[in-house]
């Protein structure tokens, strides 16, 4: 009786003990992994196990009478269970061990099959309980039959193990290595003492308890978790910058063609003056829908950390009159009085990255302007000088349509523009404020708003900016002066230079050609990467434009091969519509002298041409 004590105390501690990991498992989040799934599956067959085992310690005392057939079926219900407790284990075993997972599944399947085969078995085969001491001791071909299958499956799950030495320090096989041991050293001891027969069923929950360290470890699946998500935002985010790259050349190729043909036509002398109204639409039409492509690729460029600031020396004052400019021609015919006031104690020089701070505040002069029908737009810059640091405090104030208080948090979501029924006739994709609170982020800024709605708005920015001293801008002047001298005692007459232009479409090359024949240049051109090395063999060039994005042979290409031409030395410029962040550096990290974006700019080209060929 007091094996049967011991046995029934043992085996409900071991009970208590695998429902309270079983709840604890079940009611955590978990990784939908076969892993996880077969591991609730053995944490099932551990609970009938040892449930089972427990009563069936129950039964057998004498004092309780329990009729024989009631003792059988419990123990089948306690083969079965431990049928598939020991399948599930060889799974997981199988699993873990296999190098193709593909495979598994296929594997998984003639497995259960196998173990719905010894179920079946285990249930027909016929069985006994004998009495031997104070124990009950259960007998017949169906306790054989599944103990037998138990030990082949073991030896399966040790073939495994040792079929791959690395498996050997794998912690996943701890659990095997476990029952190899204890288990041996339990059924010995149970055939020395058989009334100590109640260590089995506590060492199947031991086992169950070493897994879940080895399975359901929380730091490593949040590791493993975090490296999944992180692994199918890459993959998003590469699919999402080749698609950005293929839109903006196939949207920057036609505009190149547009803005291109527009601004030589013009400049052409005798030009009626209606048809000369008619370009300038046709540029800010184009201008305008540049503008929406280049909001999009900033804004996924800043997402991909992938947007640089770069930091140069630069008068204020010059960019405050640019700004100014650009604003009237933004208002246009309106009748909005645009009251400008720079403060005069800004420095003449400022070190920061100016083109940054020009687009932060052209976007809240623009918006201004577009949402502002009549009245007033006042366009304020004060600064603060602490040290060698000042303090830019820009301030754009309406008297527009204003914004409701309830949708002001929302003003710097992308793509989001309040109010979009009302404001369905202006222009934009809701781009310009999400990316001037990033960019502003990324200069260590802010940015405030103040609106009443159906009054104005008032948007308030504040950038540090470093002050350039008069020793600073001495010693750049100094450098310039040398230069001059240079290019002053330079004596080699400056004649046409030559110019050839690679681009598989026609009409860039007719651009290109258009935009470049008002200097004093000879242009060739042609309209593959073999043509280009064909013709750089047989004659002297003074600069290449390169496109990039051809068939069969890329600008890239084209370079590696023109760089393999003995004395190759000509100045070679990337001419792309791919204008991606960080796409200039790359194409100088690959050897271009230069990056020259499509649409051209007339400016940037002219600072290509007065570089490279002193025009």
């Amino acid at each position: 009786m007091e094996n049967v004590e011991g046995f029934l105390l043992i085996n409900l501690y071991a009970l208590i003990l695998i429902i309270f990991i079983s709840i604890v498992f079940f009611c955590k989040e978990r990784l939908n992994k076969f892993e996880d799934k077969l591991y609730g599956h053995f944490l099932i067959y551990s609970v009938v196990v040892n449930l089972s085992g427990l009563l069936l310690g129950f039964l057998v005392v004498p004092e309780y009478n329990v009729p024989m057939v009631l003792q059988l079926i419990v123990n089948k219900i306690y083969l079965i269970a431990l049928l598939f407790w020991i399948n599930a284990l060889t799974a997981y075993t199988l699993y873990a061990s296999s190098d193709k997972k593909d495979n598994f599944d296929k594997k998984l399947k003639v497995f259960w099959g196998f173990n719905f085969l010894n179920i079946i078995m285990a249930l027909i085969l016929p069985m006994n309980i004998a009495i031997k001491g104070n124990s009950a001791v259960p007998e017949g071909l169906a306790y054989m039959y599944a103990y037998s299958v138990f030990f082949v499956e073991f030896l399966f799950q040790i073939a495994c193990v040792i079929r791959h030495p690395k498996n050997l320090i794998n912690k996943k096989f701890v659990p095997i290595y476990i029952l190899a041991t204890l288990g041996t050293a339990v059924i010995v001891n149970q055939m020395i003492n058989p009334e100590m027969n109640y260590l089995i069923n506590p060492l199947f929950i031991f086992i169950a308890i070493v897994m879940y360290h080895t399975i359901e470890n929380p730091d490593v699946k949040m590791i493993e978790e975090l490296n999944i998500a992180k692994g199918e935002a890459e993959r998003a985010n590469s699919a999402k910058t080749e698609f950005l790259a293929n839109m903006s050349h196939e949207i920057r190729t036609p505009l190149n063609a547009i803005t291109g043909f527009s601004q030589a036509l013009a400049e052409e002398e005798g030009m009626p003056e209606a048809a000369k109204e008619d370009i300038k639409d046709i540029i800010m039409a184009s201008n305008s829908l540049l503008e929406i492509v280049n909001g999009v690729l900033d804004i996924s460029k800043i997402e991909a950390n992938k947007i640089e600031i770069i930091n140069k020396t630069y008068d204020p004052y010059v960019m405050f009159k640019e700004l100014e400019s650009l604003t009237k021609i933004r208002i246009g015919e309106k009748p909005i009085d645009f009251n400008v006031y720079i403060d005069a104690t800004i420095p003449e020089r400022l070190f920061g990255d100016h083109v940054r701070v020009k687009q932060i505040i052209l976007n809240l002069l623009t918006n201004a302007a577009k949402y502002t029908e009549e009245g007033k737009i006042d366009f304020k810059i004060s600064s603060v000088i602490r040290e060698d640091i000042c303090r830019l405090i820009i301030s754009v104030e309406d008297s527009g349509r204003g914004i409701k208080s309830d949708k002001i948090d929302k003003l710097f979501t992308k793509f989001n523009r309040l109010d979009e029924e009302e404001n369905i006739t202006i222009e934009g994709t809701g781009l310009g404020l999400a990316i001037t609170k990033k960019l502003l982020e990324m200069m260590n800024g802010k940015i405030t708003v103040q609106s009443v709605y159906g009054q104005g708005s008032k948007f308030t920015a504040f950038i540090d900016q470093k002050i350039v001293t008069d020793e600073d801008v001495l010693e750049k002047e100094i450098e310039d002066a040398e230069e001059e001298i240079e290019v002053l005692t330079d004596e080699v007459e400056i004649v046409k230079r030559k110019v050839l232009i690679v681009d598989d479409n026609k009409l860039n090359l007719k651009v290109a050609e258009k935009l470049l024949s008002k200097y004093p240049l000879v242009i060739s051109v042609v309209q593959s990467g073999m043509e280009c090395i064909e013709l750089v063999k047989k004659e002297e060039f003074d600069l290449i434009l390169l496109d990039d994005m051809m068939p069969k042979m890329s600008g890239k290409d084209t370079l590696v091969k023109l760089k393999e031409i003995n004395g190759f030395d000509i100045p070679t410029i990337a001419l792309t519509a791919n204008a991606l962040s960080g796409m200039r550096e790359e194409y100088l990290s690959f050897g271009f002298d230069d990056y020259l974006a499509k649409p051209i700019e007339k400016v940037e080209l002219e600072m290509i041409l007065k570089k490279y060929l002193d025009i």
